[in-house]
């Protein structure tokens, strides 16, 4: 009889072989390994230490193995074979009606380091291109006194959004709103824009293994032939952007491995680059002002 570690190290050994891709919530097969064999196990995923040197059932352990083959043959990312991802600590309901969640934005709210442009004005915040509603929910976490609205294209993002909003009780303080960028919440302002937007440029699209395709392709380069720099959502999100932000308000923009896309696209823009595990260039801060000193202040008031 296997114990849990055995069954975890033998399914690692497994991964690795059959070369899956990682990015979904894990960076290598152990960690990929021990989330499906705990899950399957109906373990704690943060309780392998606990666990490790437990027997496995016989019955068990063959479940838990179809999973890691399922894993394997499918090239599914492993959130969509359990239906949960954890960001930042915190999980979340996810299947294919939405990319899996991974924002370097969420490090930023857990780290506080949006807050120095925050004040106690901040009130409002909107969560665009909201996906699962992840960022939405953890920034209402992060700021128990602000309303978020989280906003998305897709009817089917949204209805996965919804189940996390109530998932974690956050239904009186999170609204969710349809409708292509900023469109979805014409008339509004905010005192800070979080997004994390369909950036990947076509020739990165082309190169992305199969776990990223089983992804919607809508989320990721926001068409399906994705733009030949990755820019095409952000163009009129920041040309419009100050429309929709108050005095003294900020945009959060994730931008991944396009910076140098990014700064031919915008030359002279003024940006602050934060801190992340990937690195200092793939989130930018832009106050509301560069956006009008660089756009010109808005035709028509929000």
């Amino acid at each position: 009889m296997s114990t849990v570690i055995q069954l975890i190290e033998s399914a690692s050994a497994r991964l690795a072989q059959a070369g899956v891709s990682f990015g979904h919530g894990t960076t290598n097969a152990f960690d990929e390994a021990a989330w499906l064999v705990l899950w399957a196990l109906g373990q704690p995923l943060d309780a392998l230490d606990e666990v490790a040197d437990l027997p496995v059932a016989e019955a068990d352990a063959t479940r838990a193995e179809a999973l890691i083959t399922q894993r394997i043959e499918t090239r599914r990312p492993a959130a969509y074979l359990t239906g949960e991802a954890w960001l930042q600590g915190v999980p979340f309901t996810v299947d294919e009606r939405v990319i899996v969640p991974r924002s370097l934005i969420a490090e930023c709210l857990a780290e506080a380091t949006i807050d120095p442009w925050l004040s106690d004005a901040t009130t409002r915040v909107l969560d665009l291109c909201t996906g699962n509603g992840s960022l939405a929910v953890l920034a209402a976490m992060a700021w128990p006194d602000v309303r978020v609205t989280g906003a998305d294209l897709s009817a089917d993002a949204l209805a996965v959004a919804r189940l996390n909003v109530e998932r974690h009780g956050l239904g009186e303080r999170i609204t969710l709103a349809q409708g292509d960028g900023l469109a979805a919440v014409a008339g509004q302002r905010f005192d800070l824009i979080l997004c994390n937007p369909p950036y990947v440029n076509a020739a990165s699209m082309a190169a992305l293994p199969p776990e990223y395709r089983a992804e919607p392709n809508m989320a990721l380069s926001g068409n399906l032939a994705g733009g030949s720099d990755g820019m095409d959502f952000i163009r009129p999100l920041l040309h419009t952007a100050a429309d929709f932000l108050n005095d003294g308000a900020v945009l959060v923009l994730e931008i991944g491995h396009e910076r140098a896309h990014f700064e031919a696209a915008f030359p002279g823009l003024l940006v602050s680059w934060l801190p992340t595990s990937a690195g200092d260039d793939q989130v930018l801060l832009i106050e509301r002002d560069a956006l009008t000193l660089a756009f010109g202040e808005p035709e028509n008031a929000a």
